[in-house]
C-alpha cells in the first residue's frame, strides 16, 4: 500500500500510478550506482568540492560530476558556492538516515551473503 503523505502529494499533481512508480526507479536507481554510493558516503562525513572527491575517490573528473549531477538533481545532495568553490553535502534530513539505515541493514542482512557467495561462512 502506498504511503498517504505520497498520495495526496501524486493527487494534488496529478500523478499517475505509473508515474509514481517511475519516480521509485528514479529513486533507486540512483542508489545502484557504485560511483553515486561512495560519492554519497564521503559525503556523510561532511562537505566537499568536486576536486576533492576525484581525488579521494581517484575517478576522473567528468564521471564525478555526471554522477554529482544525478545525486543533485533526485535531491540526494545539495550544492553551495563558497569562493572559488563549489561544495557538495549529503541532504541530512532524508539521504543521511537513509544511508545510516542502509548500513544497518546490510551489515546484519547482506554482508553473510556476500561471504557465502564468496565461499566463506555464513
Amino acid at each position: 500500500m502506498i504511503n498517504r503523505n505520497i498520495l495526496k502529494h501524486v493527487h494534488a499533481h496529478n500523478i499517475t500510478e505509473e508515474e509514481l512508480y517511475d519516480a521509485y526507479k528514479l529513486f533507486f536507481g540512483t542508489l545502484v550506482s557504485e560511483p553515486r554510493l561512495k560519492i554519497l558516503n564521503l559525503l556523510k562525513n561532511g562537505k566537499k568540492n568536486v576536486t576533492e572527491l576525484i581525488n579521494e575517490l581517484k575517478m576522473d573528473q567528468t564521471l564525478v560530476s555526471h554522477n554529482l549531477r544525478r545525486l543533485k538533481r533526485c535531491g540526494f545532495v545539495s550544492s553551495k558556492n563558497k569562493e572559488k568553490f563549489r561544495y557538495y553535502s549529503i541532504n541530512n534530513r532524508t539521504i543521511k538516515p537513509l544511508m545510516e539505515t542502509i548500513d544497518k541493514h546490510m551489515s546484519q542482512y547482506c554482508i553473510h551473503i556476500l561471504r557465502t557467495m564468496k565461499g566463506g561462512d555464513e
